[in-house]
């Protein structure tokens, strides 16, 4: 009875993360959506919604799951060190098969996040070793001040040649085959040309830094026991918050103006590029923070039982973002309906928030039924090279 009444408690611990996964999920969805799966890149048209939507979401959801994943790593290793098991060489076995999957994904949406998480996922295995939390902060705080981009600023300034180059990102030869090309031209282009823009985009835009970073913060966030122990960390977090808060509004008013001066300093196109993307990624950081606290103070609020039903999906993160793309890249790309220019952004605005409404629905039916998502049931199927993994709820009764 202690066992089963501990497992419970364990898991009413974790809502709070499931419910950040999950709305991180639908906030990338709805971003998605607006920019028709990355064919709105092709001829940008910016409009309030688009506006809108990128502000509050585009690269904050992401880095919300980025952080919900560091967490993650912290849980399972640390169940399976209570059980006196070294899980190193399993996680990283668990990764290689989640890269496996989003290569799989990623042939038929190439903007594919799974591949990278599983990717970076095995530098936690080596910061897992570092016992100091404080050590590992510090890593992530430089981490978040994108040394690399940094440094290439500041060679741009002084006029070397490498680093005033346009970006390799700017280089996209596979868009026209997702704007009007045929399936099996999508997935020639997905194995590798397509891919190679979205690569070097987390290179020179500092995504893989920032990354590394949010893992590190999530890693740490378990250790002190942040999500367990809600309440204990109230001030903290009401500070944290107001700290959050002020950032992103700082960067959010001043950022155009503190761009408009530096470009007026005559550095060059590729120094006000470097800038602008220093100055994004730090405003998407004060805006995932502000969301991560908001959502928790939520959670710990009488409002919980309205952000309940983003638990599920949190739970059925893999599945239902293969199972987006499965739906609407075909809804957008030329081989398939090509709506990407026959729906606006009012539409794309519609049907995002009822597929978002679908998704929720769906994720509570299924989990009443089973105990996780199919493709999260492969995964730890996989992951223990077992069969046995109870799926159906009745089975695990029984």
């Amino acid at each position: 009875m202690h066992a089963i009444t501990t497992a419970r408690a364990s898991d009413a611990r974790l809502e709070s993360v499931d419910i950040v996964r999950g709305f991180a999920l639908l906030a990338l969805f709805l971003v998605h959506m607006i920019e028709s799966y990355e064919l709105y890149w092709a001829d940008p048209k910016t409009g309030p919604i688009s506006d809108t939507v990128y502000l509050l979401f585009m690269g904050k959801s992401f880095s919300l799951l980025a952080l919900c994943f560091g967490f993650s790593f912290f849980v399972l290793m640390g169940r399976a060190a209570q059980r006196g098991v070294d899980f190193t060489a399993r996680f990283a076995w668990r990764l290689t098969v989640l890269f496996g999957i989003g290569f799989v994904h990623a042939m038929v949406y190439r903007g594919d996040i799974i591949q990278l998480l599983a990717l970076m996922g095995f530098l936690l295995l080596a910061f897992h070793r570092v016992r100091s939390n404080r050590l590992l902060i510090g890593i992530a705080l430089l981490c978040f001040a994108n040394p690399i981009q940094l440094f290439q600023l500041a060679a741009a300034m002084s006029g070397a040649g490498w680093a005033n180059q346009p970006p390799h990102h700017f280089s996209d030869p596979a868009m026209a085959v997702y704007l009007h090309g045929n399936l099996a031209e999508h997935f020639r282009a997905n194995l590798w040309t397509g891919q190679l823009p979205k690569w070097w985009f987390m290179v020179e835009s500092g995504r893989f830094t920032q990354i590394l970073g949010l893992y590190l913060v999530g890693m740490v966030l378990g250790r002190i026991g942040f999500f367990a122990r809600l309440g204990d960390f109230a001030k903290a977090r009401g500070l944290a918050l107001a700290a959050a808060a002020a950032t992103a509004l700082a960067f959010y008013f001043l950022r155009d103006g503190i761009k408009a001066w530096f470009a007026a300093q005559h550095h060059g196109e590729a120094s006000d590029r470097l800038l602008s993307y220093l100055l994004g990624s730090w405003f998407e950081l004060s805006g995932t923070a502000v969301w991560l606290l908001v959502l928790l103070a939520l959670f710990q609020s009488p409002a919980r039982v309205a952000i309940r039903p983003l638990a599920a999906v949190g739970r059925t993160t893999l599945t239902l973002y293969i199972l987006q793309s499965l739906v609407f890249v075909p809804v957008f790309y030329g081989f398939g309906l090509g709506h990407y220019e026959d729906w606006d952004q009012l539409t794309r605005l519609w049907v995002g928030i009822g597929a978002i409404a679908a998704q929720l629905v769906l994720a509570a039916w299924w989990l009443r039924h089973f105990q996780y998502g199919p493709i999260e049931w492969a995964w730890r199927a996989l992951t223990y090279w077992r069969r046995d993994v109870p799926f159906r709820r009745r089975a695990a009764s029984a």
